[in-house]
């Protein structure tokens, strides 16, 4: 499994989880009647949002999946596409945490209410990661993919080669003073052009008149 799709199915699964666990506490705390716990479940999970957004607003890749990615083994051949492993095998923990806190939000609500902002934090400060890590890729031309590694152990990674992106320099990139003198040197090509041509007509007119004079005078002598 590509390493962007997986961080892009974990944003949504963390979503997911988060929007499970908030029905959960909604229907507890519609249960109990408890205005208080309603309020102190909305502020958190305004707080965990506005977090999350200020975590995630980074473009670059955070520093361990950065980490990850300088430690990923360099291979020519494609790794075994196993999405679904690959899902269960680094996203058990969220399963395991998902379901513990709906089971216990039954009786407690305020359990699946704090879980749930938790959830939902780390959707919005992964959000942008997959973005990155695609932006890395396409720099150096490469792909990354998971490697078989055990559930309990940190993410291995695989290097593929691939077809680099060349993108065009961008208005930043270039010169701001080589397209200046570029531009006055077409204009001093232009404003050269101009007079070259207003003498060129200037010698067309002084070499015309002898001509008509003579043919004038011409004209003169065959009507006497």
């Amino acid at each position: 499994m590509r390493f962007v799709d997986f961080l892009r199915a974990s944003v949504i699964l963390f979503g997911g989880a988060a929007s499970a666990l908030a029905v959960v506490t909604i229907i507890g705390i519609a249960r109990d009647a408890d205005t208080t716990l309603a309020a102190i479940s909305v502020g958190w999970w305004v707080v965990a949002a506005v977090l999350g957004l200020w975590l995630g607003r980074r473009a670059g890749a955070s520093p361990g999946i950065a980490r990850a990615l300088a430690g990923a083994r360099t291979t020519t051949s494609l790794p075994e596409l196993e999405p679904g492993a690959v899902l269960f095998n680094r996203l058990w923990p969220l399963a395991l945490f998902t379901l513990v806190a709906g089971i216990v939000g039954v009786f407690i609500p305020q359990v699946p209410g704090i879980a749930t902002g938790y959830a939902l934090l780390v959707a919005l400060t992964w959000r942008t990661q997959s973005a990155a890590v695609a932006a890395i890729e396409d720099r150096d031309g490469v792909r990354f993919y998971f490697d078989r590694s055990s559930p309990f152990g940190p993410p291995r990674l695989v290097r593929t080669p691939w077809a680099r992106k060349i993108a065009p320099p961008s208005d930043a990139d270039r010169d701001p003073g080589r397209e200046r003198a570029g531009g006055w040197a077409r204009l001093a090509g232009t404003h050269g052009a101009g007079q070259r041509a207003k003498q060129w007509r200037a010698r067309g007119r002084f070499a015309a008149r002898p001509d008509a004079a003579r043919t004038g005078r011409g004209r003169r002598r065959a009507r006497c």
